[in-house]
C-alpha cells in the first residue's frame, strides 16, 4: 500500500509500504476515505517530539470503510463506514469505566511524555504518534490497522460527506471538550489563543454554547480574519499587539478579565529569546508564552483551558498568579469517545459545520507537499484533508 512515512525533521514521502494485517481478535482493517493533517502531526514533522522513527506512518484524524474484521469484532461488519477516535482505548479498564478513554491503561506500550516515573502506566496509545504513544501506525496511508475496534470505531450515516464528519477523529471533539471544560454557557466571555483547527472550531462550539463574546488571538492575519468573518470573534494579532492579555481585560466589564481561556496553542507558541534557547539547550520542554497569557487574561475565580499539547518543564510558569487569582486549569488529551454521539447530532442538525475550515484537499501522494503548505501557512491554509486514491492536483 501507499502511507506517508517520517524520514528526519521536515523530511516525510509517500511511499510503499507493507500492508497491515489483522494481529489480534479485536482488530480490523480499514481503507482509507479520508484522512487529514493536524496541527499536533506538525510537532513530529519538525522533529520536535522524540522516539519517532524513520519509516513511522503519521495521521490520527481518518475515517475509511471496514475493509476485514478479527474474530472477536462484535460491533462492527465489512462495508461499514467509521470515523476513528485518535485515542486507542480497551473499554474495560478503570479509566475507560469512568469514560476517561484518553486514559485508558492497557493499550500503550510506550512511556508517554510524562516525567514523574511514579505516573505508571501511561495513558492511552495514539494512532501514528511517535513510540511514545505505542508506536501505531497512523491513518495517512491506503490502509490501517485498528486495534480494539468494539470500542474505537464511530459509525456515520451515508448522507453525510466525509468533509462533514473526518473531524470526529480528533480536532472537533478536542474543541468541544475545550469549550466544555471551558464552562463557557450562555453569556460567557472567551479567549481563545491560536487560530488553527482546534482554535477555530473552539469558536464554533462556544459560538453555538451562546457564548457573548469571544477574543482569539493569533499571529496570522488570514485566520484571525476568517475567524471573525465566519464566529465573529474580536481578533487581535499578537504581532501588532505584545500584550493580547492586557488587551482583552480592558475590553471586559470592571476590567476583570474573560470568565475561561482556552490554550489551543501549546508548547510550541513564540516565546521569548529566554524560552528559545532554554528549548533547543533541552533544558524546557516547552514555551510558557501561551500559558502566562491565559493567566493573566482570565478573571479571578476563571478557568484556563488546555487543549494544545505541552511537554516537560516550562519556563515561568507563575503558578503563585494562578493560584492569587483562584484559577481552575482543565486540560489533557481528548475523551473521543466520549463526545462523539452529541457531536454528530450537532452536524446532522446543521448546528456544527467542521468541514467550513478545510481550505485544500490533495491526493494522498501530494501529502509531503500538505504538509509544507500547512507548516509554512502558504496559500492561505487552515486545514489540509488527503485522500487516498485521487488524482493529483484535484
Amino acid at each position: 500500500m501507499r502511507a506517508l512515512t517520517y524520514h528526519g525533521a521536515h523530511d516525510v514521502r509517500v511511499e510503499t509500504v507493507a500492508d497491515p494485517a489483522i494481529q489480534e481478535p479485536d482488530d480490523i482493517i480499514l481503507r482509507v476515505t479520508a484522512t487529514a493533517i493536524c496541527g499536533s502531526d506538525l510537532h513530529l514533522y519538525r522533529g520536535k517530539i522524540p522516539s519517532t522513527e524513520h519509516g513511522d506512518i503519521f495521521g490520527h484524524e481518518f475515517m475509511g470503510i471496514v475493509e476485514d474484521t478479527g474474530s472477536a469484532v462484535t460491533e462492527l461488519h465489512r462495508g461499514d463506514r467509521v470515523v476513528i477516535p485518535f485515542v486507542i482505548a480497551c473499554g474495560s479498564c478503570f479509566f475507560c469505566q469512568h469514560e476517561l478513554f484518553a486514559a485508558c491503561e492497557t493499550t500503550n506500550t510506550g512511556r508517554g511524555s510524562i516525567i514523574n516515573k511514579k505516573s505508571i502506566p501511561p495513558g492511552a496509545a495514539l494512532f501514528g504518534y511517535s513510540h511514545l504513544y505505542g508506536g501505531i501506525p497512523g491513518g495517512q496511508a491506503e490502509l490501517v490497522r485498528v486495534p480494539k475496534a468494539n470500542v474505537g470505531p464511530f459509525k456515520v450515516p451515508a448522507a453525510l460527506t466525509d468533509d462533514k464528519v473526518l473531524f470526529l477523529s480528533d480536532i472537533l471533539p478536542t474543541a468541544w471538550q475545550a469549550v466544555l471544560n471551558a464552562d463557557i454557557g450562555q453569556g460567557s466571555s472567551l479567549a481563545i489563543y491560536g487560530a488553527g483547527p482546534v482554535g477555530l472550531l473552539s469558536a464554533a462550539c462556544a459560538k453555538m454554547l451562546g457564548a457573548q463574546t469571544i477574543f482569539m488571538v493569533d499571529d496570522n492575519d488570514y485566520r484571525l480574519a476568517y475567524a471573525r468573518d465566519t464566529y465573529g470573534v474580536i481578533a487581535i494579532n499578537f504581532e501588532q499587539d505584545d500584550d493580547p492579555a492586557d488587551t482583552i481585560i480592558r475590553q471586559t466589564p470592571g476590567m476583570r478579565g474573560v470568565d475561561a481561556v482556552i490554550d489551543a496553542v501549546g508548547f510550541e507558541a513564540k516565546g521569548s529569546t529566554t524560552e528559545t534557547v532554554l528549548a533547543a539547550l533541552k533544558i524546557e520542554g516547552s514555551s510558557g508564552k501561551a500559558l502566562r497569557q491565559s493567566i493573566a487574561a482570565v478573571r479571578r475565580g476563571g478557568v484556563v483551558s488546555v487543549p494544545g499539547v505541552y511537554a516537560g518543564f516550562i519556563h515561568a510558569f507563575m503558578f503563585g498568579d494562578a493560584f492569587d487569582k483562584g484559577l481552575t486549569f482543565k486540560m489533557g488529551q481528548t475523551h473521543v469517545q466520549k463526545y462523539l454521539p452529541t457531536l454528530l447530532e450537532h452536524i446532522e442538525a446543521g448546528r456544527l459545520q467542521p468541514e467550513l475550515i478545510v481550505t485544500h484537499r490533495l491526493a494522498l501522494e501530494e501529502a509531503a507537499q500538505g504538509y509544507k503548505i500547512f507548516d509554512k501557512k502558504e496559500d492561505e491554509c487552515r486545514k489540509v484533508i488527503l485522500v487516498p486514491g485521487a488524482a493529483q492536483g484535484t
